[in-house]
């Protein structure tokens, strides 16, 4: 009886349209910013290192090189706050987790390129 009403509850929040991504692909993720009364969209473009959970708990870790320095941030792919997932290049991987990409520098970071249909 409380799983179905949990289930109803969640099956409301989670989105319709979310773009197909895996571990291994880069992307863009929209992000809605409020800095006061206004409200804007910021790109946090970078590798996906990491996917957990399904349903409304469901999250990415993001993974990108800013000025020299690697900066992962973790998001809720149902945020509200989430405006749009972009897939922007496919890349072979072959783990479910890229933590490994951490200690990578230079060309030792690179992955090889995959058109997906």
């Amino acid at each position: 009886m409380q799983n179905k009403l949990i289930d109803i509850v969640q099956s409301k929040q989670v989105k319709e349209k979310v773009a197909d991504f895996r571990v291994g692909d880069n992307v863009k993720v929209h992000v809605r910013i409020k800095e006061g009364s206004k409200e804007r969209i910021q790109l946090f473009e970078g590798l996906v290192i990491a996917k957990k959970g399904k349903g409304t708990s469901s999250s990415l870790t993001v993974r990108k090189i800013s000025y020299g320095i690697g900066v992962e941030r973790n998001f809720l792919v149902n945020s509200p706050l989430i405006s749009e997932i972009e897939v922007v290049r496919t890349n072979k991987v072959r783990r479910a987790k890229l933590y490994y990409m951490r200690d990578r520098k230079g060309k030792s970071a690179r992955l090889k390129e995959v058109k997906r249909k």
